[in-house]
């Protein structure tokens, strides 16, 4: 079976209501062929992502401004610097609850230790469940539910126990 014939079967599937799954067996190889369940997965939706530099990510300060002029800024720049940030193990589709009528696995203020999940990213239809490699406070979730998301790149700002 060539290239031609399978993507022929793939328009086809998709343009057929009433097939949702074709399965073909050869000596040497096997295909299967499934639109996704509407009521099971929730449509991706394609947003352009932005990159939120973490602390460590930000350029240093030039010398001549080292010394801030406001005591104000003096704090907040102390808290981002202890933050933890839990980052995307693989490129996917990231989702904040297990389905959309389910409630999210964690919110800005809740809790988290170590083996607790704090989302899901679908890999090609696969569900992987994320969780969380520190204990303590979320402080920051950096992405939209249903967005894209690459490796490595921030998910969740964590302030330590």
């Amino acid at each position: 079976m060539d290239i031609k014939e399978i993507e022929n079967l793939i328009k086809f599937v998709s343009s057929q209501k009433n097939v949702g799954e074709v399965e073909i067996e050869k000596k040497d190889f096997k295909l299967v062929i499934r639109k996704p369940n509407p009521t099971m997965v929730a449509a991706p939706q394609y947003i352009q992502a932005t990159a939120v530099p973490t602390p460590a990510q930000l350029p240093a300060a030039p010398a001549a401004q080292a010394a801030p002029a406001d005591d104000k800024k003096a704090p907040a720049a102390e808290v981002a610097s202890n933050l933890v940030t839990i980052k995307s193990p693989m490129i996917g589709t990231f989702y904040r609850s297990a389905s959309p009528d389910k409630p999210a696995f964690v919110n800005v203020g809740d809790e988290v230790k170590p083996g607790k999940a704090v989302c899901i990213i679908e890999a090609m239809k696969l569900f992987n469940e994320i969780e969380s490699e520190v204990s303590g406070k979320i402080v920051k979730v950096l992405v939209d539910n249903a967005s894209p998301v690459e490796y490595d790149q921030p998910l969740f700002l964590v302030e330590p126990n």
